[in-house]
């Protein structure tokens, strides 16, 4: 059950990032889920080196570390890709 959560979340985060960076046309629902989890790992690397806590647990704030690491992530792939 806590993994079905946990992609959940990816989902979540990653739709709301392509919202974000206007790239959800491009992708499906098993982009957002990839670009969700992807995202929570840069966003926990990115925070912890800001002296911040990364993903913590099932909460609001992992979430939005996962939304900001997504955000990232997907800039990073307009810009290769340009």
């Amino acid at each position: 059950m806590n993994i079905l959560l946990w992609i959940i979340l990816g989902a979540l985060a990653g739709w709301i990032a392509s919202l974000v960076m206007k790239t959800n046309r491009e992708q499906g629902t098993l982009i957002d889920i990839v670009v969700g989890i992807v995202g929570a790992f840069i966003g926990g690397l990115l925070f912890s080196m800001l002296g911040a806590q990364g993903v913590t647990g099932f909460n609001i704030w992992s979430f939005f570390v996962a939304i900001v690491g997504a955000v990232v992530l997907l800039a990073i792939v307009k810009a290769v890709r340009r």
